[in-house]
């Protein structure tokens, strides 16, 4: 597939700087696809949260398939070929699933690895080419406090920052510096690929 022809759907300003660092043509489409769904062959891009053990923060995920909270099938395709990048099942949910306990529940229904917010929307526009997302969250290694710190329309609420840090400093820096580090090593993914 033409990486050039794609657009990288982002979901939040971290998610597009890491795209726009790897010098793919990016969209900021927020949480859910808040921010509409835009034109042309799509690649939901960023950040997705580990549904089973196995896949450590910072996976590179490429997916062959998303899926509903039924199982049923909403996109399936070839992988974009990103090298180093495990192929997987993306879990599209309307929120953000924390619990280790819903994540494995989730995993045994649907036969998700991952979940995000973003490749539902992306999928039912029919346009969508491809899913390549990083794990930034695990059953093991939740958000905790950081899932609200970021606002619907992709960008940071400082006030939930701030609160999300008080209530839980040591979860907080940890899921912080997992979602680093997965960022990270999306952007080196894609540089070669893109």
């Amino acid at each position: 597939m033409d990486a050039d022809r794609l657009t990288l759907a982002c979901a939040t300003t971290a998610e597009l700087r890491a795209a726009r660092r790897a010098g793919a043509r990016t969209a900021l489409v927020g949480l859910g696809a808040a921010n509409g769904v835009p034109e042309g062959a799509l690649v939901s891009f960023g950040l997705a949260g580990a549904l089973r053990d196995g896949l450590p923060a910072g996976t590179v995920l490429d997916a062959t398939r998303v899926v509903d909270g039924e199982g049923s099938v909403l996109w399936e395709g070839e992988p974009l070929g990103v090298a180093g990048a495990r192929p997987a099942t993306i879990l599209a949910t309307t929120a953000i699933v924390d619990g280790a306990e819903e994540r494995r529940r989730l995993h045994e229904r649907t036969g998700a690895d991952a979940a995000d917010l973003e490749s539902g929307p992306l999928a039912r526009s029919g346009r969508l080419q491809g899913v390549l997302r990083a794990v930034s969250d695990t059953p093991e290694r939740p958000l905790n406090g950081i899932v609200g710190a970021v606002t619907s329309d992709g960008g940071y609420d400082w006030s939930g920052l701030v609160r999300a840090f008080a209530r839980e400093p040591r979860g907080f820096t940890r899921a912080a510096g997992d979602a680093r580090r997965a960022l990270r090593r999306l952007t080196a993914a894609t540089r070669e690929w893109a």
